[in-house]
């Protein structure tokens, strides 16, 4: 048994915290509460509503009535939309009775507003997945979104691609924004990771695939991932879970929540271990979040975020073809020899303010704050202190115009950041070197300013227009000059317009068309010293994308079609002189095609088996297939290869049993029927796999909840994840394994 790591030791910032940062965050809050008091003396009238069918009791159901509701409906892949006529024949929205907080959006209103997107969006409500998996990964979340491919790592970790965003980024995230509760947790230049995310934590998640991501100003090639936490509202005023599971898997949770009159409060935190299935891949992490909100008015709300991280992984390593499928829990040797790992402490505080200025229109303000410091010895240790601050604003105007209906949304988003990096020579047990190697300070600043709008010339079509602005900046100081100066600084500004029609079929079923462009500035990671690229040499992606598909919502059927081609300019690719190691480095591709097909969907394939009535028993089918086809567009190099690193089919579905007593069980399977490369030049691959599992499971809706799942039930050795490169050879260590057969078991209870 291996032992566990030392907790690290705690390294003062090279540089003190900047005070304004806090001071304009705190003054932006007072500032909310203080305009919106003025506010609420004037004549105040309530938020505008989203277009949602609803009973007015079932709007003001208790938490636990409105989930067991959920649990009766189909477990959800496509976003709900119900599009509804005003009297006028204009579209015009519904109040929504009972609205509790006008910050933070129930699942049903999401799901509504984000339904005026022509493009593919969805909405993940917890529902789906906390009552019956263990919950942990963002895998277990994105499961059955039909277009991304989660590959897990180990821990936590995993690398995420949206429609192919983001392949060549073998280590942390890029391509894909992720924001949590609306406001930005990547790094200012892009870089990003999962470790601080807790999916226990949230009330539902929103992703918007590629330049659908627009109402949040983000600008990347593979979208945004939205994480929405519960208020003292809607939360439930104390929940209570324990999870426990294979490879020493252990995690515990709570939450409690509250309100007095205009004040709510929800606070949540979990702690969990686990050794891994992989030797060398021991982790334990500890979070908390929450926020409190100030309902000031009838039409004014302000709400306080926090968080707090503290992240223990040791790392076990990519290892050849060959090693991941006939040895797969063994560790590369270097990472075990010199304990690599990935430890993160962070903290985070934010506001955001809501004002319904009139009838129809509503203003949305704040301002962040992240604190990270990632302690991460690798093939170097790393010590990195990473701060990032901003702020945002968003106002959305729904109303009719001459007869007909508009909806205009448009916004500001300020995004920069500091970047202190040293990195020291890495010894056995992750002994830190006394000088550093290499060290630079990097800043980063992002200003972006967008708008849509939706025009509907008729009563059931819109027309949907938008545009973003980009000024972004880039700049190094190299602090260690004896090997020459990598410093140096870049600007760029950019324009990402769109143009799309929504067409409301009827009340269940939509249609969309869009044709987009979007824009991704390059991080500090994106550069080649090994052919002499600076990271200032580097150039923005940029995308085309076409995108047709259809959206409904039945009682017995759901679906969420979507087919895209993305015609990219200089894809961030990853290239290497030392393809045994995995070592990436960034440069600009020539010209790339991405394109697919996404089927997302759900039939009640049998109805009242035992029980009937109203609520009878169903054999429900949730199924995600996505193809994928990624090549290069007569590449000077590569010509039409495909590119690397994911599969061209990917298949989850699940068969589940559900009884309206709250029982419910069946099997699922992950299916890749032909491996996929890891080199540009077409001449290294995975290897293809399909795994299955079980899942048993109580959830009435009630206080009390619990699962069984079984995981990879046959055992196969398979491939999970694997890096890329440009050229690999047969000893590549590029592969991580999958984890081998698991069980998993929790309950949970709520008050």
């Amino acid at each position: 048994m291996e032992s566990h790591p030392q907790r690290r030791p705690v390294y003062a910032s090279a540089a003190a915290r900047p005070r304004t940062i806090l001071t304009t965050l705190v003054a932006a809050g007072a500032l909310g509460a203080l305009g919106g008091t003025a506010l609420a003396q004037s004549n105040a009238v309530p938020l505008p509503g989203l277009v949602v069918e609803t009973s007015k009791a079932k709007a003001k159901a208790k938490s636990a009535k409105r989930r067991a509701v959920q649990k009766q409906t189909p477990a959800p892949v496509v976003t709900e939309q119900r599009p509804q006529s005003s009297p006028t024949g204009a579209g015009a929205p519904i109040l929504i009775e009972g609205r509790n907080s006008l910050t933070v959006p129930t699942t049903a209103e999401i799901q509504a507003e984000l339904a005026r997107i022509p493009g593919s969006v969805v909405v993940v409500p917890d529902t789906a997945y906390k009552q019956s998996t263990p919950a942990t990964t963002i895998k277990d979340v994105l499961d059955y979104v039909p277009g991304i491919f989660v590959q897990p790592k180990w821990g936590e970790d995993s690398r995420l691609s949206i429609r192919g965003s983001g392949l060549s980024r073998n280590f942390h995230l890029r391509s894909v924004q992720i924001f949590q509760d609306g406001i930005p947790r990547n790094t200012a230049d892009g870089y990003g990771d999962f470790q601080e995310i807790d999916p226990s934590a949230y009330r539902y998640v929103e992703v918007y695939k590629g330049a659908n991501a627009l109402r949040y100003g983000a600008n990347s090639l593979g979208g945004a991932i939205n994480f929405v936490s519960p208020t003292g509202r809607d939360a439930d005023r104390i929940a209570a879970s324990a999870d426990a599971g294979s490879f020493g898997f252990h995690r515990l949770q709570s939450s409690i929540s509250g309100t007095n009159g205009p004040l709510d409060l929800f606070v949540t935190g979990s702690w969990q271990e686990q050794d891994g299935f992989r030797d060398h891949s021991w982790g334990e992490a500890t979070r908390a979040s929450g926020n409190f909100g100030i309902r000031l008015s009838e039409d004014v709300e302000t709400r306080f975020y926090f968080g707090v991280s503290d992240i223990m992984q040791r790392i076990p390593g990519s290892v050849t073809r060959s090693q991941a499928l006939n040895d797969p829990k063994a560790a590369a040797s270097i990472n075990v020899t010199n304990d690599w790992q990935r430890n993160i402490d962070a903290w985070r505080v934010a506001n955001k303010t809501t004002i319904a200025l009139a009838p129809g229109t509503a203003l949305e303000f704040g301002g962040f704050y992240n604190d990270r410091h990632l302690i991460h010895p690798i093939f170097q240790y790393l010590d990195y202190q990473y701060e990032d601050y901003g702020g945002f604003a968003r106002l959305v105007d729904d109303r009719i115009v001459s007869g007909y209906r508009n909806r205009l949304i448009a916004g500001l988003q300020l995004h920069n950041g500091r970047l202190d990096n040293k990195q020291f020579s890495n010894g056995p047990g992750a002994t830190k070197g006394t000088t550093p190697l290499s060290s630079s300070l990097d800043r980063s600043e992002n200003l972006a300013a967008y708008f849509e709008n939706s025009f509907y010339f008729v009563p059931d079509v819109a027309l949907v227009t938008g545009t973003q602005f980009l000024h972004a900046t880039r700049d190094r100081t190299d602090r260690i000059l004896t090997n020459g100066d990598q410093g140096g600084s870049t600007d760029f500004n950019l324009w990402s317009p769109k143009i799309g029609l929504l067409w409301d079929i009827d009340r269940t079923w939509q249609a969309f068309v869009n044709v987009s462009r979007s824009a991704e500035v390059p991080s500090f990671g994106e550069s080649s010293t090994a052919a002499s690229i600076a990271f200032t040499d580097i150039k923005t992606q940029r995308a085309t994308t076409y995108e047709i598909g259809t959206r409904g919502r039945r009682p017995d059927f759901t679906w969420d079609l979507a087919l895209y081609r993305m015609e990219i300019d200089n894809e961030l690719m990853c290239y290497d002189t030392a393809p045994s190691t995995g070592n990436c480095q960034v440069v600009n591709a020539d010209k790339t095609v991405h394109q697919g097909i996404e089927i997302g969907f759900g039939a009640a394939l049998m109805k009242g088996l035992v029980a009937s009535g109203p609520s009878p028993d169903r054999l429900w089918l949730n199924l995600a297939y996505t193809l994928n086809d990624f090549h290069y567009d007569g590449d000077a190099d590569f010509g039409d290869n495909i590119l690397p690193g994911a599969p061209r089919h990917f298949v989850r579905a699940e068969l589940l049993y559900k009884h309206p007593s709250g029982i419910f069980f069946g099997p699922n399977t992950e299916w890749v029927p032909e491996a996929y490369y890891v080199d540009s030049a077409n001449t290294l691959k995975t290897a293809s796999y399909a795994i299955w599992g079980l899942k048993l499971g109580f959830d009435n809706g009630g206080p009390f909840s619990a699962y069984i799942e079984g995981r990879n039930l046959s055992d196969v050795a398979y491939i999970a994840s694997a890096s890329i490169t440009d050229l690999a050879a047969p000893t590549s260590a590029l592969f991580e394994p999958g984890s081998g057969r698991a069980v998993y078991a929790g309950v949970k209870y709520r008050w």
